[in-house]
């Protein structure tokens, strides 16, 4: 196992540097208060924005997160990804096919993919994704419109992938209702404006952290 797979393997707690929540000019200590708080692994999500400026923004923060040893992943796109030495890229069902992201970037990249239900995540390992995002759990901001799953597969994802690949739940998951997320069955979770809305965001990673601690 390569030592980004290692990483990921450990990894409990997954930020995400959302241009939609953060101002740009607060990239860096956003994405350093992450750092600090414990993030184990960060990917950059600039909805709507010009390819060049996602660059310009990767660029900005990956010696940030390689000076940490925490992994970046940039959503959606492998051309930026590949361009900024990013650890890895996110894609979406409807984003391309994980071939062709390591096709671009190379096998030792970390390619995730985004499951909204059982039978998406029990496809994922088999497309060789290397890990998965779960959700949405809750309904989020972040995906206007679109209700959530609930809690009740959790278990059984988790049973079924995460001994294969990390499995990370995600949407509308925040400090006040992680107990119930971990409580259903999940190790590991992704959180967004739960952190990045936080007065001191790497305080609250370290309160966050604190209760996936306490879940083992």
């Amino acid at each position: 196992m390569s030592g980004k797979r290692d990483k990921l393997a450990q990894t409990r707690l997954y930020g995400i540097a959302d241009l939609g929540y953060l101002e740009e000019a607060a990239l860096e200590d956003s994405v350093a208060a992450l750092l600090e708080g414990g993030v184990d692994l960060i990917q950059l999500r600039a909805k709507n924005v010009a390819e060049g400026r996602i660059l310009a923004f990767a660029q900005r923060i990956a010696p940030l997160c390689k000076a940490a040893g925490v992994p970046l992943s940039i959503n959606d796109l492998v051309g930026v990804a590949r361009q900024s030495e990013a650890d890895g890229v996110h894609l979406g069902q409807a984003d391309g096919q994980l071939s062709s992201a390591w096709s671009a970037l190379g096998h030792g990249a970390i390619v995730g993919r985004s499951t909204h239900s059982v039978l998406q995540a029990r496809t994922a390992p088999r497309q060789g994704a290397d890990y998965i995002g779960f959700g949405l759990i809750f309904p989020t901001p972040t995906k206007e419109g679109r209700p959530g799953i609930g809690l009740r597969d959790i278990a059984q994802v988790e049973e079924e992938i995460g001994s294969r690949i990390p499995v990370f739940c995600i949407g509308g998951i925040k400090r006040e209702n992680l107990a119930k997320v971990l409580e259903a069955g999940a190790r590991r979770v992704v959180i967004v404006s739960g952190l990045l809305q936080a007065a001191d965001i790497a305080e609250r990673c370290r309160k966050v952290r604190a209760i996936l601690s306490a879940g083992d």
